[in-house]
């Protein structure tokens, strides 16, 4: 299963970036692999635990239906990849994971549902919206490029100095190097209950050395320095994403590791190992799909698809939410191209997809569903 999700789910990151000719397809793969693996071992808790233990209300998923969820999932992301339509890792998980605990006598946990739904419509809209956006921006003749461009490479320094990583110390939550900071100097929250004046001030001085470094690059050589920050992108949003996927493949597997006592972390090391390899092994054809047939993007469209990839996956990772990457960069692929007109987006590539997303949702629970039926009463147990 992770393996599969290098090769479909943790593609996109980088498809805006092959795009615009700033990588190779090959070279973006290997990238791809790299920061995905570090972001599922540094990012993957929480999606995992809602993976595992979260869709379902009453039942504890066992081997057996752990085996038939990742089974089933992994076989729909494989139908996409061979097909070049990519199936939604989450909404294929998602749909196993509830038919197998339906299967196991379960009860659906609604309040979970409806969260996850909420954010899932959410999603391609403000995507789009925050693409559309941002290429509308960086195309104005108002805003200078060599400040423009800086001024999003700052505001994205500015988010990572505050997302949850797993190898900073502290509390779940709160293992953010600009809180790391701050209590090693003794900050105390005054801003909204969690956040200090010290925190504020090492989140503004990451976003300005990434901005000046960006803007020194541009300054040197636009189109390189544009094509370096795209790159640069691209390795974040692939990080996050490595994070907000690996628990969909390590989630299932999250009741038994615990009741092996082996610690939560060689569970994502084993997810994340399999998407580096799904990654360098498999992922070229997606990487060609998005990046070809949804739109021609030039490099500045393409900094604006990635941006809302890297906002709303940490906001998912946040929420323990699991999250279709498919769905992040291809709504914002279809918004950032929009601004340019309809010309270079494919309606029906479009249509197709989300009838591919629907069958995925529906089509993995009622197989996980009749996957975990079979397997019980072959094998005789549960």
């Amino acid at each position: 299963m992770a393996w599969a999700l290098g090769a479909s789910s943790n593609s996109p990151p980088f498809a805006p970036a092959v795009g615009a000719n700033a990588i190779p397809t090959m070279r973006a793969a290997f990238f791809i692999g790299v920061f995905a693996a570090l972001g599922a071992v540094a990012q993957g808790g929480s999606i995992s635990e809602t993976v595992g233990t979260g869709l379902i209300d009453g039942v504890s998923i066992t081997p057996l239906g752990a085996a038939a969820g990742l089974f089933t999932s992994a076989l729909f992301i494989a139908i996409g990849v061979s097909t070049g339509y990519p199936i939604p890792a989450a909404f294929a998980t998602t749909g196993a994971m509830v038919g197998v605990g339906l299967a196991l006598g379960g009860n659906p946990a609604w309040d979970t549902y409806r969260r996850i739904a909420t954010f899932w419509v959410s999603v391609p809209f403000v995507s789009a919206t925050i693409a559309y956006t941002t290429a509308s921006l960086l195309r104005s003749d108002s805003i200078p490029e060599t400040v423009g461009v800086p001024l999003l490479g700052g505001f994205v320094g500015f988010v990572l100095a505050n997302v949850d990583l797993a190898v900073v110390p502290g509390s779940t939550g709160q293992r953010t190097v600009a809180r790391f900071v701050s209590r090693q100097i003794g900050g105390t929250p005054t801003l909204f209950s969690t956040y200090d004046v010290v925190m504020v001030a090492v989140s503004l001085v990451v976003g300005a050395v990434v901005f000046a470094a960006l803007r020194r690059a541009m300054e040197r050589s636009m189109e390189a320095g544009i094509k370096r920050f795209l790159v640069g992108l691209g390795a974040v949003v692939a990080f996050s994403s490595g994070g907000s996927q690996v628990g969909l493949a390590t989630g299932p597997l999250e009741p038994l590791f615990t009741d092996l006592g082996v610690p939560g972390v060689a569970l994502l090391v084993l997810g994340g190992t399999g998407i580096l390899l799904g990654a360098w092994m498999g992922s070229p054809r997606l990487l060609q799909a998005v990046s070809r047939e949804y739109s021609q993007l030039g490099a500045r469209r393409s900094i604006a698809a990635l941006v809302p990839g890297f906002l709303i996956a940490q906001a998912a990772i946040a929420l323990g939410i699991p999250i279709s990457f498919n769905n992040i960069i291809i709504s914002s692929v279809v918004g950032s191209g929009l601004v340019v007109g309809s010309a270079g987006v494919s309606g029906r590539k479009i249509a197709l997809t989300l009838s591919a997303w629907l069958v995925s949702l529906v089509g993995a629970g009622a197989t996980g569903y009749g996957m975990y039926s079979v397997l019980a009463m072959v094998t005789g147990i549960r």
